[in-house]
């Protein structure tokens, strides 16, 4: 299983699977991440939180532990 945050700056990926339950679950969807969405990581800050995506045409930061439950295709 790959997730978002192992993505390097620079790639592309589809979101295949949100992992998680309850509000974090629904805080993630809220954001534009839900399957079948193309993510694109932007930059990473120095000590890799947070992450910064476009997504749906708009930028997104994201915290590791967040892109940790978002599952992408390989």
């Amino acid at each position: 299983m790959k997730t978002l945050r192992q993505l390097e700056v620079g790639q592309s990926a589809v979101i295949v699977k949100l992992h998680g339950d309850g509000p974090v679950k629904r805080r993630i969807m809220d954001m534009g991440l839900t399957k079948g969405t193309q993510v694109y990581v932007r930059k990473v800050a120095p000590l890799g939180d947070p992450i910064e995506l476009t997504v749906r045409g708009y930028e997104l930061s994201v915290r590791k532990e967040d892109a940790d439950m978002v599952e992408i295709n390989d």
